[in-house]
């Protein structure tokens, strides 16, 4: 498996064991109480807007379609100082 995919793989799993192993087993734990579709609805819309927003960040960084813009002397002074030359 590729390196970058390791972190993708990783926190969908946790989103989804969020989103939908945890509402499952509300249902076995809050059998009499009326706010378990409630709970359960807050579970998987929680998952759902935390893994949109981190897929978001992560694939933005992933390849970046902007870089810093650098002045050419900024530029020689850390080909300098981390050994590029």
């Amino acid at each position: 498996m590729d390196r970058k995919l390791v972190p993708l793989v990783a926190v969908t799993g946790f989103w989804a064991v969020v989103g939908i192993i945890f509402p499952i087993l509300t249902q076995f734990f809050m059998r009499g109480s009326p706010n378990k579709g409630i709970v359960q609805l807050m579970m998987m819309m929680t998952a759902a807007c935390c893994y949109l927003f981190w897929l978001c960040a992560f694939l933005f960084q992933l390849n970046p379609l902007l870089g810093p813009d650098l002045e050419t002397g900024l530029i020689r002074v850390m080909m300098y100082e981390w050994g590029n030359k």
